[in-house]
């Protein structure tokens, strides 16, 4: 019965933590990361990561970009496709030479350097989406910026990965051209399931005789599109965010939005946020505190630069762009795979995998409260330059 006691400490503290984090004028998301941190074996040691933490940690976080994905503007994403292009392209490149360098000048052989600038390339924007919905951002021409920007990133990190292992003999097995293949018909089969078969299913089942049968035909839908892109060597959060959208086009997207909510986080989404947290410890880090600050500042800094460049290149002002450089810089759980994967391949050294895991939770948690300055630094600038404009 220990995972009951988990669940309770879970939702008291997260709901504790998101208040006082609003009332110091920070995202509720930060207070719910830093519980993670602070229960888990870093801090208390009160809840360990189990296979119950994690099945359900999975579960919210798909829940969480189905959400994305049903409050997202299509036509939005459609005019911005070209930005969000660059800006992932400004946040592979950058990042990797910034990893590959920080290796190699703490003495890394190439062969692990290539692996680090790979890490480095990462974006997890689950909790970025979640600060944009607290600030009403979602749907803003940065928000649907960041979310395209980050369905890009998933695919292209992913072939990087392959890519890497091949040239480095530690995943021959791996035929790069399988790869883009998968994931070219990832995306044709994602797009006729959502014009021809969603909006069938949706119909088929919604008038069943039976509870909540709408709710429960959306899930359906997220979890077989989340499915579908594991299967396809995809980010389950990319199929839930492509089933998003594909409901949101549907009849049912109002009723589907106010009901899938309560299910996210009341439960599934508060233990996702403390799972992150759950992965730091402290232990055996001393001896490579040098390393760990200098990979977290590049880390953070490549990203910021590299979207920055992205988004300027293709239209956006100086502050917006720096809000969607921001929206980049969180590595999340994404990084925390392809960590794991190297760590299994060999590409990654196990006495650096700590630091590692902590600077992917140092980018995590310093994302809500920049990404809350750079918006409002950037609404502040829009104001003045309305009022000047009504002045003249």
């Amino acid at each position: 019965m220990e995972f009951i006691l988990y669940l309770l400490l879970i939702l008291l503290f997260t709901k504790i933590a998101g208040d006082l984090s609003v009332r110091i004028g920070q995202p509720a998301v930060l207070g719910k990361l830093l519980v993670g941190i602070l229960l888990g074996p870093a801090v208390l040691g009160w809840i360990h990561n189990s296979s119950f933490i994690h099945e359900l940690s999975e579960i919210g976080v798909l829940l969480l970009m189905f959400i994305a994905g049903l409050e997202t503007d299509l036509e939005q994403l459609r005019k911005n496709w070209k930005s969000a292009f660059a800006v992932a392209i400004g946040g592979i490149i950058l990042p990797f030479i910034g990893g590959y360098g920080a290796a190699i000048a703490f003495g890394f052989t190439p062969s692990y350097a290539l692996f680090f600038g790979v890490l480095f390339c990462a974006t997890s924007v689950s909790i970025s989406v979640q600060v944009l919905k607290e600030m009403n951002q979602l749907n803003s021409r940065e928000g649907t910026t960041i979310l395209g920007a980050a369905v890009v990133d998933d695919v292209l990190v992913v072939i990087l990965l392959a890519f890497i292992m091949s040239i480095l003999g530690q995943g021959s097995d791996v035929s790069l051209g399988l790869l883009i293949g998968k994931k070219i018909l990832f995306f044709v089969v994602i797009f006729l399931a959502s014009m021809f078969l969603v909006p069938r299913v949706m119909k088929w089942l919604a008038p069943l005789k039976v509870t909540e049968a709408v709710i429960s035909a959306a899930l359906i839908i997220c979890f077989g599109f989340a499915y579908f892109a594991e299967w396809m060597q995809m980010a389950g959060i990319i199929g839930a965010f492509a089933a998003g959208i594909a409901v949101s086009q549907t009849t049912f997207k109002h009723e589907v939005e106010k009901k899938v909510e309560p299910i996210a986080y009341a439960v599934f989404v508060p233990v996702f946020f403390v799972s992150i947290g759950l992965n730091v410890s402290f232990e055996g880090i001393g001896d490579q505190l040098g390393l760990l600050i200098t990979i977290t500042i590049m880390a953070i800094i490549t990203k910021l630069v590299g979207g920055w460049i992205g988004a300027r290149l293709t239209g956006f002002d100086n502050q917006s762009a720096l809000a969607i450089g921001s929206g980049m810089i969180s590595r999340g759980e994404v990084a925390l795979i392809i960590a794991s994967t190297g760590l299994q391949s060999g590409l990654l050294m196990p006495e650096y995998f700590t630091s590692v895991v902590i600077m992917v939770i140092i980018t995590t948690l310093v994302t809500p409260p920049l990404l809350k300055i750079m918006f409002n630094r950037k609404d502040k600038n829009q104001i003045k330059s309305s009022e000047k404009a009504v002045n003249l």
